[in-house]
């Protein structure tokens, strides 16, 4: 297959990745991250406001996110941007990228809209033709 093919399609499953990330987020499904995520997948969050966390595999993530999403009524999770970068350190299975989102959200009780603003550094890893997480670090 011609590279510049190739890398299109690679480009295309990565964005499929990025928007079923969003879909599974604002549905709050969290079983769903487990045909997203490598099973050792480490997740870095940095809120800047607190203590930087680390959790490892997608239940682990998924619970704390569904936990921290629990006090608002409504929330959806939106891609504002991203850029990858394919055939990371020469290897045609991994790939980088920056992911820019805004989450819009409602408390629940209050009815107070707030937005947060962040970016995902991510690497991927190609496993049996799929791309998925294999690290995020959000902030």
């Amino acid at each position: 297959m011609d590279d510049e093919v190739r890398d299109a399609i690679d480009d295309v499953a990565i964005r499929r990745l990025h928007a079923a990330y969003a879909d599974t987020v604002t549905r709050r499904v969290w079983p769903e991250f487990i045909d997203q995520f490598v099973p050792d997948a480490l997740v870095r969050i940095d809120t800047v406001t607190n203590p930087a966390i680390e959790l490892v595999g997608p239940v682990a993530v998924g619970n704390f996110i569904g936990s921290a999403l629990e006090r608002f009524e409504f929330f959806e999770f939106t891609i504002l941007n991203a850029h990858i970068a394919l055939c990371t350190g020469g290897d045609v299975d991994a790939a980088q990228g920056r992911l820019y989102i805004c989450e819009l959200r409602q408390e629940a009780g209050t009815h107070e809209w707030t937005n947060a603003y962040g970016v995902y550094r991510d690497d991927y890893r190609r496993v049996e033709g799929r791309w998925l997480f294999a690290r995020r670090s959000y902030q």
